[in-house]
């Protein structure tokens, strides 16, 4: 091996689909779940193709390997479509950071921005980065923090942890009510 030398392997299909099954033994389950017995792949793939379904390995690491006559294409697609609706319906934590000088324009974007993501089901963590003489007065921000934004987005979250100091960082949590 050279000193530059790769592992070229590509990346292995899910599933090994007609063709691609070369084992001189395989159980058969048809479309429908019922079971068709052992049989050579070249008997499934001929009862496949007289269905217009595909042979497809779902389960490679049993004896003999277990395969099943489906519409490849439509088992894809499905599996795609549910890969994305659990990503979709985990809710995730967003950060927004400010700093106590922060301009008013700016503070009523990030609360926009904020309000964005609780609207679209995601906890917020508001955080107040605090500098220098600024970390003397932590209360100051902690109230300043509470009104501001606990007030504006009473209508469409609630408080999951109430402002507190973290380190140099003041930082709450809400979550859509």
């Amino acid at each position: 091996m050279g000193r530059f030398h790769r592992d070229r392997t590509l990346p292995q299909a899910e599933h090994r689909i007609n063709g691609r099954i070369r084992i001189p033994e395989i159980r058969v389950i048809a479309a429908d779940g019922e079971p068709l017995g052992i049989m050579h792949p070249d008997e499934a793939r001929e009862l496949a193709r007289a269905q217009g379904l595909d042979l497809v390995e779902v389960a490679p690491n049993v004896r003999p390997p277990v395969c099943r006559l489906m519409d490849y294409g439509k088992f894809k697609y499905d599996k795609k479509k549910q890969r994305a609706a659990s990503k979709s319906a985990s809710t995730s934590l967003k950060i927004v950071q400010m700093r106590p000088k922060t301009d008013d324009h700016d503070l009523h974007t990030k609360l926009a921005r904020a309000r964005g993501f609780l609207e679209r089901g995601d906890k917020v963590k508001l955080v107040m980065r605090l500098r220098g003489r600024e970390n003397a007065y932590p209360e100051r921000w902690t109230a300043m923090m509470q009104e501001y934004f606990e007030e504006s987005l009473a209508s469409i979250a609630r408080v999951a942890s109430r402002p507190s100091l973290q380190g140099r960082a003041i930082a709450m949590v809400v979550e859509p009510s």
